[in-house]
């Protein structure tokens, strides 16, 4: 402890002073290691960084919508379940039996030839194309009547080349009232209407009737699918228009 009219005391100078020189050199040591240490490791990442493959960070222009490619898939993907295998016993195989000689064919069987193969074909009832020399076989053309709501592949339409005018039921054109009926037919490969009924109903049973009972004298050019005619059901409109 000071004394109290002691002023100042060089005791704490002189302690400092004289560890001055060694705390500064301490110092710098730890410092220059840190920093030393620092441009090493960034030395080593970047050596690491090296080895690693570039990055083509090229932007690539899309001009039209094909060059995006197919959007990613947005189906779940399902767990894979894992079945254990069945354990089914290995068959076994049979002991050999002697047989007499009689009963072996093996030296007896022959082959056939290749033309009773093709009269064997014959017995079976195709039909031999002589000018080609190929085998065709006779399939009986159906003529198959689709559904009205049965998908049935046309690259042409029918077009309808004459229209019947329905009958207009008296009653309605008296007193004014009209519609409009959608009526669905089915053209078969002549163009004939083989049947029809009502697609959209007009609000009246009169006119609908009407329009599907005139649809049968409609004629069409034929639907073509493949260079062949085909028969499918096409949709028309028929309007009954009162003049009173």
């Amino acid at each position: 402890m000071a004394h109290p009219n002691v002023l100042y005391s060089t005791y704490g100078a002189y302690e400092l002073k004289r560890r001055y020189q060694f705390n500064l050199f301490m110092g710098t040591v730890i410092t220059t290691s840190f920093i030393g240490i620092i441009l090493l490791g960034s030395v080593v990442i970047s050596g690491l960084d090296n080895d690693l493959a570039p990055i083509d960070t090229t932007p690539r222009i899309i001009e039209i919508v094909a060059d995006m490619g197919p959007p990613p898939s947005v189906a779940p993907r399902l767990p894979q379940v894992r079945v254990n295998r069945p354990d089914v016993p290995v068959p076994k195989v049979g002991t050999l039996v002697a047989v007499d000689d009689d009963d072996w064919v093996g030296d007896e069987m022959t082959l056939a030839t290749r033309d009773e193969m093709a009269q064997l074909i014959r017995d079976n009832n195709p039909v031999l194309d002589d000018s080609r020399g190929e085998i065709m076989v006779d399939i009986d053309d159906v003529d198959y009547l689709p559904e009205p709501d049965e998908f049935v592949p046309v690259q042409i339409l029918p077009e309808m080349i004459f229209q019947h005018t329905p009958e207009y039921p008296r009653m309605m054109r008296e007193i004014g009232i009209g519609g409009v009926v959608w009526v669905k037919a089915l053209v078969d490969k002549e163009g004939n209407v083989r049947d029809a009924q009502v697609g959209r109903s007009s609000g009246f049973v009169a006119l609908d009737e009407a329009a599907v009972a005139a649809a049968k004298y409609n004629k069409f050019k034929p639907g073509i699918q493949n260079g062949r005619p085909v028969n499918v059901w096409v949709t028309y409109k028929v309007t009954f228009e009162s003049t009173n």
